[in-house]
């Protein structure tokens, strides 16, 4: 059986509290699931919705928005709206999924979870 997840890449150079960094990934995480696979969808929920939250920088994270993108995997960016503690327009976060682990892998393997 083939496993699937998501995952979330939150930037960590922006200094966000955890709250918002939290805030940024559940938006990153419905965001790209609106857009997956309605079979890779069941796949992954039948699954347990498995999520990694990765950390990236501001130089990756459009980079890795992008390969998703031309890999045909669901990507959503999310860009603040700039309210409380960040700039209007910062990209704070990326959803990559739900897909295929190997998929997933395949744009965001090398990255390091969130501690």
């Amino acid at each position: 059986m083939k496993g699937y997840k998501q995952a979330i890449l939150v930037r960590e150079d922006l200094g966000m509290s955890k709250g918002k960094m939290i805030a940024q990934a559940c938006h990153a995480s419905l965001k790209a699931y609106k857009k997956a696979d309605s079979e890779d969808v069941k796949s992954w929920e039948d699954q347990g919705e498995k999520k990694v939250v990765l950390e990236v920088g501001a130089d990756d994270i459009k980079e890795r928005f992008q390969r998703a993108k031309s890999k045909g995997i669901p990507a959503a960016m999310v860009k603040d709206a700039g309210h409380t503690e960040v700039d209007p327009g910062t990209v704070t976060a990326v959803g990559v999924g739900p897909a295929e682990n190997s998929k997933i892998d395949s744009v965001t393997g090398d990255l390091k979870l969130i501690k």
